[in-house]
């Protein structure tokens, strides 16, 4: 987490070298939705939807021409991201004899995300791109299992082991950020966003997470969120 910390402050300080070349600095908010699922090598990936999550956190925006065409703009952001899984049955018997297995729920990480993007604003139409650090505060698991023993056996719930647990996972992720959007006069911003990882973000000796499906699986977004620029004095 101190690296995390470090890190941050290293890109609003590289915002702060840029301001002193820049007309204006503005300080703002940011909050809205992804919708998360996931990417990569994903094994039984009809089984896994997408889900929603909150979005929310501060941005600083230097402005580098002067007149608001092109600025550079970091931002720190809790991120809620993950998946929801299909309630899908599983069959495993022979001459009917064995069980079935229905696996149902979600998954939340829960992500501190500092993209920094760079930012053309052609007459409030917005582009934006930038690469992003990421940083895994925590997860949940919220993963329940229905077995029916076979034949005629009584179904067994059980939910997920160790469901806050973050040891299988890697802390830290590099991705990028492109999106769309419209600002208007006064700062007000709606913006469409997509949002990768450039490596997994489960560990590789941790094998059987999700009986192995997500060895190779990298978190994957949509984020449509509203910002407002404070305007600056």
């Amino acid at each position: 987490m101190k690296k995390t910390v470090l890190f941050a402050a290293a890109l609003l300080g590289v915002a702060a070298v840029s301001s002193s070349y820049a007309q204006g600095v503005r300080l703002g908010l940011r909050a809205g939705t992804n919708y998360s699922n996931l990417a990569g090598n994903v094994q039984n990936e009809n089984t896994y939807n997408n889900k929603f999550g909150f979005l929310g956190g501060v941005m600083l925006n230097a402005d580098i021409t002067g007149d608001g065409f092109f600025s550079i703009q970091p931002e720190i952001l809790y991120s809620q991201k993950g998946f929801e899984n299909k309630p899908t049955e599983y069959t495993s018997t022979i001459l009917g004899v064995g069980y079935t297995e229905k696996r149902e729920g979600k998954v939340n990480y829960n992500y501190l995300d500092v993209p920094v993007l760079l930012k053309v604003n052609a007459g409030g139409l917005v582009l934006e791109a930038g690469p992003q650090y990421s940083y895994l505060l925590s997860a949940n698991d919220e993963t329940k299992v229905t077995r029916t023993r076979q034949p005629n056996g009584t179904p067994t719930v059980a939910e997920a082991e160790n469901k806050k647990d973050v040891s299988g996972f890697k802390r830290s992720e590099l991705g990028y950020v492109a999106g769309v959007g419209y600002q208007a006069d006064n700062g007000l911003s709606l913006n469409l966003r997509y949002t990768g990882a450039f490596s997994d973000f489960v560990k590789s000796d941790n094998g059987s997470y999700f009986n192995g499906d997500l060895a190779n699986a990298r978190h994957s977004a949509f984020q449509l969120s509203l910002g407002y620029l404070i305007p600056s004095k």
